[in-house]
């Protein structure tokens, strides 16, 4: 589940505007309208991209007053940095092995 969830997050990210919109909550949280104006994008536009944040785990809502506050879900982030590190961790020890002499990976077939 976690791995899924991983890949919905790097998703996610694929898309600059959903980048922007995770590096303006850095700052602390925002209402859609807040972040509308500070990008080239519809209020509407908006929400669509902080849904898909939110069904990856990246960014979480909560009521204030008559409108929403999104912020950075620490969470996901902090599960997305775990996916990566593991995938790190596995590439410098397999390139450990290969230095020191081990077996060097082998090329699946059909790849160069």
């Amino acid at each position: 589940m976690e791995a899924y969830r991983s890949g919905l997050a790097l998703d996610a990210l694929g898309d600059p505007t959903r980048r922007a919109i995770l590096e303006l909550l850095r700052d602390g949280p925002r209402p859609v309208g807040e972040l509308a104006e500070a990008l080239p994008v519809s209020r509407p536009a908006v929400s669509q991209h902080l849904a898909v944040l939110k069904a990856a785990g990246l960014v979480a809502d909560r009521a204030a007053g008559r409108r929403r506050l999104y912020a950075v879900d620490p969470a996901g982030l902090d599960a997305l940095r775990g996916y990566l590190e593991g995938l790190w961790g596995q590439a410098l020890a397999s390139y450990r092995q290969t230095a020191e002499g081990g077996t060097e990976p082998t090329e699946e077939k059909g790849e160069r």
